[in-house]
Parts: structure tokens; C-alpha cells; sequence
């Protein structure tokens, strides 16, 4: 019997949980080029809380992330296994009993949030 070989993937690394109604940091890189053609890269953090955590552990893993910056909302679909996103900080965690919390798009519900550790 040959044994089973343990590969480390980047989900290995991430051992936070990353649950709907969470608020959380992502830190994503962005490549950017200047007028003389040079390229640069920073880190951009994009805080807000998950709205729906698709595919759990597969490689198509995704988030989607909502913030309303100006009064405007925002979403982003985050895949989890990209080489572009560095962190995931999980700031907050609300009291929520959905898997999928869509309906934060349209009402002015404030949720019970509590601080994670």
C-alpha cells in the first residue's frame, strides 16, 4: 500500500472558518502600471461582511463580500483559492440563521455582531 501524500494548498493555510455574516479584511494584491509602463504591486484591503460562502472546499471556492461605501453598496466575489488573495481577517461575527444572507442587500436590519478573538 503506498501512502498517501499530504499536499499543502492554500485552504491548508487559511485555518479561520470563514462563515456568512461575518465581517471580515481581504487582502488582495493589485498590479498596477504607471505612465512610463512600470508595474507595480501593492496590497488593497477590502472590508466588509460575507454574504454567502459558495462551493465550501473545492477549488471553485468562493465568497461574496458587501460594504456600502458613500452610500453605495458594493459586492465582491472573492475566489478563495487565487494566488491574489494574501489574507482573510475575520474581524466580526453576527448572529445570522441563513446560509445565504441576500436580503441584507435591500433591508436596513441591523445585525447583532460580537467580536472574535
Amino acid at each position: 500500500m503506498s501512502e498517501e501524500k499530504k499536499t499543502t494548498t492554500k485552504t491548508d493555510k487559511k485555518t479561520v472558518e470563514i462563515k456568512p455574516g461575518m465581517t471580515v479584511k481581504v487582502h488582495e494584491k493589485i498590479r498596477e502600471k504607471n505612465s512610463k509602463g512600470e508595474e507595480k504591486e501593492r496590497i488593497q484591503i477590502f472590508e466588509g461582511m460575507v454574504l454567502a460562502h459558495k462551493h465550501n472546499k473545492e477549488a471553485g471556492a468562493t465568497i461574496t463580500v458587501r460594504k456600502v461605501s458613500g452610500g453605495i453598496g458594493v459586492e465582491k466575489i472573492f475566489p478563495l483559492n487565487s494566488p491574489i488573495i494574501t489574507k482573510i481577517e475575520p474581524l466580526k461575527q453576527a448572529e445570522v440563521r441563513r446560509a445565504k444572507l441576500g436580503y441584507l442587500r435591500t433591508s436596513k436590519k441591523r445585525l447583532r455582531e460580537t467580536k472574535l478573538s
